[in-house]
């Protein structure tokens, strides 16, 4: 979108006011967005965005400006603007670009404008009616579909230049149980980095299916008792919980400012023996992975914690100089509207040795959060509070009876050492991740797990 010359300029201009480094990322995506209400479909967006990126550091300080004009003149000029608040001289270079070659991991079958609105409806249609099939309690079913084609490519001070393609999929689906006068919400949210091909590797059906059974089982169910008891988390997007309440305390955005409750523990024992986690971006055509990074450099799969010893953080380029270690391939954006910082790409904690109904049967009474929704973490303390999608009570070992209005409330450094059982069903679940570089997908996960204790909000009988 822009040529040698025109970068060689912009960068030009930077470097000669005192810039340490500069980077542009340029960006073209091509977006989908349907909406189904009821089985009727009620919006259908398509677009195309472009823009580019211009970042320089300077003296610890990290300037950012983007724009949609990609004409030589505005980049010079606004080059020029960012120049004079860094406001110190340089040498300007003349920088021979060259296409750096990259391996792509995630292949995809059928790109997302090869297929016609007519057949991504058709899929829709699918999951409504698996979420309908359920019980006579349904009585609303929402069904998103998205899909992006994303082309970046990043040009640097260092002679970097790289491009990536990113294909994106996911069917969200939202079903609405209604009883007397109470009302449960039942989601599943399956996607890829697949084009429509992701549609042939799980039952569109079932997902819809899942979706209301959440729903219609909850409308029913009692209120979950409250106090200090074990609780088991399931597999899959059980793994919210450590994505929010430890997660984002790794990753360098904080740990460089000194408000992660993690900064300065590396080699330290954060967590109990039976965990280990890892972030992983290699993983093919998993929903957060990608080739490279968005400041060009390969992403890889990284060790977080092993056997209850923090091994790494997520670490990006600029937060990586203020803390003197390297980057992880770990900075990512939502777009080029965005200065790219370390954020998670497919976050979970690694399989143990145990059945998940060897956990629930060694477990006398507490609660089974099956599957968890939204919640609220604060980095700097590690506190968090988890509202609980679909949960159960178990007693004398044994699953027994759905409840709801469950809320998980604790210290993400405290659950991680109460954590005295993991299971071998390993699961990964997709969502979307915001943070100060914007909204990007982002997959959690984990096998089922216990902890030993952990304060459940709900109601006392």
């Amino acid at each position: 979108m822009i040529d040698g010359r025109t970068a060689n300029e912009v960068i030009g201009v930077l470097l000669k006011h005192g810039a340490e480094f500069v980077e542009l990322f340029i960006e073209e995506r091509d977006t989908s967005n349907f909406s189904l209400v009821n089985g009727q479909l009620e919006r259908a967006l398509s677009g195309k965005t472009f823009g580019i990126g211009i970042r320089a550091f300077s003296k610890n300080r990290s300037l950012y400006a983007f724009t949609n004009d990609l004409s030589k003149e505005t980049l010079v000029q606004i080059a020029a603007n960012l120049g004079e608040v860094i406001n110190g001289n340089g040498e300007p270079l003349s920088l021979d670009f060259r296409e750096q070659s990259i391996e792509n991991r995630h292949l995809f079958i059928l790109e997302p404008s090869s297929v016609s609105k007519t057949d991504k409806v058709k899929v829709m249609k699918m999951a409504f009616n698996g979420a309908k099939s359920v019980s006579k309690l349904i009585t609303q079913v929402l069904v998103d579909y998205w899909d992006y084609d994303q082309r970046i490519t990043i040009i640097n001070s260092e002679g970097l230049k790289v491009s990536d393609r990113r294909l994106r999929t996911r069917l969200m689906i939202t079903a609405v149980a209604s009883r007397y006068n109470e009302k449960e919400t039942g989601f599943y949210g399956p996607g890829a980095a697949m084009g429509f091909e992701f549609f042939n590797t799980f039952d569109v059906f079932e997902a819809g299916q899942k979706a209301g059974r959440i729903a219609a089982r909850m409308v029913e169910a009692e209120y979950a008792p409250a106090g200090r008891m074990p609780v088991i988390i399931a597999n899959e997007f059980g793994g919210v919980i450590f994505h929010e309440a430890c997660g984002h305390a790794l990753e360098a955005t904080s740990v460089a400012k000194g408000s992660s409750v993690f900064t300065g523990k590396l080699g330290q024992k954060i967590a109990a023996d039976c965990v280990s986690a890892v972030d992983d971006a290699t993983i093919p055509n998993a929903w957060g992975s990608t080739n490279i990074d968005d400041e060009g450099t390969p992403t890889r799969r990284n060790v977080l914690i092993e056997n209850g010893v923090l091994k790494s953080y997520l670490i990006d380029r600029f937060n990586g100089i203020k803390m003197g270690m390297e980057s992880t391939g770990s900075a990512r954006r939502q777009d080029y509207r965005y200065a790219p910082t370390s954020r998670m790409s497919n976050t979970f904690i690694l399989p143990g040795p145990y059945y998940p109904e060897e956990i629930i049967s060694n477990t006398e009474y507490g609660l089974y959060a099956k599957s968890l929704g939204g919640g609220s973490v604060n980095t700097g303390t590690g506190e968090f509070n988890f509202a609980v999608r679909e949960g159960y009570l178990i007693e004398k070992g044994r699953i027994t009876k759905p409840v709801r209005g469950a809320t998980l409330i604790g210290k993400g450094s405290e659950i991680l050492m109460k954590i005295d059982m993991v299971g071998n069903d390993l699961k990964r679940g997709q969502g979307m991740c915001g943070s100060a570089s914007g909204l990007i997908p982002a997959e959690v996960g984990q096998p089922t797990i216990r902890v030993s204790e952990l304060t459940v909000g709900g109601r006392n009988r």
